[in-house]
């Protein structure tokens, strides 16, 4: 069963992230806990993201989309990146997700994925 792990960090984290001595210390840790991941056989995918005001929204308009530059939630966090496993059940997602190295200024999420109409 696959679940993400969503990475919610507020702006003073996304500072450090940008800041080449800081970056090197705030991922080195994530960087082990993916290895983990990886030896465990669980590690599916996932991705660190650029700077909420690096995105562009999509919101649907009429028969088409209207583009946006930059994050549409205005909240003190916003979504940093995501890491996919696959586990046989929630309490081993709650395991993993627990290992995440934690920060002050990150939270985050555990979602089980959908399963694709074509293979249930």
């Amino acid at each position: 069963m696959n679940f993400s792990i969503l990475i919610h960090e507020n702006a003073e984290v996304f500072v450090k992230r940008s800041d080449p001595a800081q970056r090197a210390v705030l991922f080195a840790p994530i960087g082990a806990y993916l290895q983990a991941l990886r030896d465990a056989g669980v590690f599916v995918g996932g991705a660190g993201l650029e700077p909420p005001q690096t995105a562009t929204v999509l919101n649907p308009s009429g028969n088409g989309w209207q583009v946006q530059d930059g994050p549409f939630a205005d909240t003190k966090e916003q979504l940093g990146g995501l890491v996919i496993i696959d586990v046989p059940d929630r309490e081993r997602a709650l395991e993993w997700a627990r290992r995440f190295p934690a920060l002050p200024g990150r939270r985050l999420e555990l979602r089980a994925n959908l399963i694709p109409p074509h293979q249930v």
